[in-house]
């Protein structure tokens, strides 16, 4: 399975299949050879990875990433092995331990030990016997990883780790801990806007969001973050730490620190100008930042 140093994540609630898929085309078009996509309340994710490579040629679907509360681990190792098999080994599986308020609010679960849960998942699905056919290699799984503990468990019992929302500081101390055999697959929200007080008006949201969230909130503070950083709507420091904005040359210069900190990825999410869905206007920075516009 080839990973590419640059690839495209995208939340796909609200989105139609069919204009999934037009979107998949246009990045296969442009040069790019991956694409993320999420696990929400929305359509199976299992089922829009099917969708999007039975539509386009090359491109690579990752999971970014499938909640191990949603299917176990008999279920989530057949979806694996099942779209690597039928579409040539161009799926990526990403997985995660999720957060308390989704797996027991919205789900009705009981929440566990975020690494003890994720070891043991892991654990349970390396036991699995799968007995479809197989597929041409051994399909690879990253788990989303953030603190300490559980890039130790991705490095330990997983092929790599897929940080979500880092910094290249956290990129750095990732590849450290994972050491240097194991994928670095992270994500990072841009937006191709020179215009400051719109640019940092849209990072704040994003870290106020984020921070409501305990595991992320927590995340934040080791990286650098602090609790000044969150009050008021968020702080403009913050809002330049979570959001790589202004014109193509500053969001490849973001992109290039988390590659020489040791990213072997970077997928990078477009945040929409007017917070919905991506417009034509939203896409443009990704047909400038299509591979062979500039030297990756």
């Amino acid at each position: 399975m080839r990973i590419d140093k640059l690839a495209v994540w995208l939340n796909t609630i609200g989105y139609a299949s069919a204009d999934l898929v037009a979107f998949a085309q246009r990045l296969e078009a442009w040069g790019y050879g991956t694409l993320w996509i999420n696990d929400g309340m929305g359509s199976d994710p299992m089922v829009l990875a099917a969708k999007i490579l039975s539509g386009t040629e090359r491109l690579q679907v990752a999971l970014g990433v499938a909640n191990i509360y949603s299917r176990d681990p008999t279920t989530m190792t057949g979806a694996q092995h099942g779209l690597n098999e039928q579409w040539s080994d161009r799926f990526l599986l990403g997985l995660g331990a999720s957060h308390d308020f989704i797996v027991e609010g919205m789900r009705g679960h009981s929440y566990g030990k975020p690494v003890a849960t994720m070891r043991g998942y892991l654990e349970a699905m390396a036991a699995i016997k799968y007995a479809g056919p197989p597929p041409a290699e051994k399909p690879r799984t990253v788990i989303a990883a953030l603190g300490p503990k559980m890039l130790e468990l991705a490095a330990s019992h997983a092929d790599g780790a897929h940080p979500f929302g880092t910094t290249p500081g956290h990129t750095a101390e990732a590849r450290e801990i994972l050491g240097p055999d194991k994928l670095l697959l992270v994500e990072q929200r841009v937006l191709l806007e020179t215009e400051t007080t719109k640019a940092r008006a849209i990072g704040r949201g994003l870290v106020t969001g984020f921070a409501s969230m305990t595991n992320y909130r927590r995340s934040m503070l080791r990286m650098g973050y602090t609790e000044t950083d969150f009050a008021g709507g968020g702080s403009n420091r913050a809002a330049d730490m979570m959001l790589a904005w202004g014109d193509i040359d500053a969001i490849r210069g973001r992109i290039q620190e988390h590659w020489d900190a040791g990213a072997d990825q970077v997928a990078v999410q477009v945040m929409p100008a007017d917070g919905g869905l991506m417009t034509p206007g939203d896409e443009e920075v990704l047909a400038l930042l299509a591979p062979g516009n500039w030297s990756i």
